[in-house]
């Protein structure tokens, strides 16, 4: 048996007009899933036929989608385009998924990228593995195009929180580095981010160190 054959083909509409593009088709996306439109997600399969497949399954998500052959290609592809979410294929030769996805969780510039791994391997040894791996979550073949587009959606959405979140981090303590707070020198209590007298005993207010 191929490897594709593990892949369900009964939702694999408009296979022949998969692109790397993704495709909108002009869709109103709703107000939760606005942050598609931004996101790059990467295929990685050594077998073209289910990287084809997967891009299929895609086309009604208005994603950007890349793809590579192997494990080295993957991680340049990585380099380049810094995607939000891979979809990764674990028995590839070269290099095989747990060590893709294992490298990327070692490095701190992609360790928040979510790795969606795509297997066909039901042992719960090789679950443990990707688990121990960093992988975020993963799912089976044969891939059902439902359940595929619902941990895309899911897994998207988690890289597009932590991204607002730390902006927001950034934001606040570039804020909090500018700010100058002023004491009183006889009423440490009173401490206020504007320079001025003591309401308490009238003296004037020194930074606060």
């Amino acid at each position: 048996m191929t490897k594709d054959a593990h892949i369900d083909r009964s939702d694999a509409i408009g296979k022949s007009g998969a692109s790397s593009g993704g495709g909108g088709g002009g869709r109103v996306m709703p107000n939760n899933e606005s942050f598609l439109p931004q996101s790059t997600v990467l295929i990685v399969d050594d077998n073209p036929q289910n990287v084809e497949l997967l891009q299929a399954f895609l086309e009604s998500l208005p994603v950007k989608i890349i793809t590579a052959g192997d494990g080295l290609e993957a991680l340049e592809k990585v380099a380049q385009h810094n995607p939000d979410l891979i979809l990764l294929d674990i028995m590839m030769p070269h290099m095989s998924g747990f060590q893709v996805c294992k490298r990327l969780k070692q490095d701190p510039k992609t360790r928040d990228i979510q790795v969606l791994m795509v297997t066909a391997l039901n042992e719960l040894g090789d679950i443990e593995q990707a688990s121990e791996c960093g992988t975020d979550d993963f799912v089976s073949k044969p891939v059902n195009k439902f359940e595929l587009l619902t941990r895309v959606k899911s897994l998207l959405r988690v890289r597009h929180l932590k991204s607002e979140l730390e902006r927001a981090l950034t934001y606040l303590n570039e804020v909090e580095e500018d700010v100058t707070f002023y004491t009183c020198p006889q009423h440490a209590q009173v401490v206020q981010d504007v320079p001025g007298n003591c309401p308490r005993c009238g003296l004037t207010l020194v930074p606060k160190e």
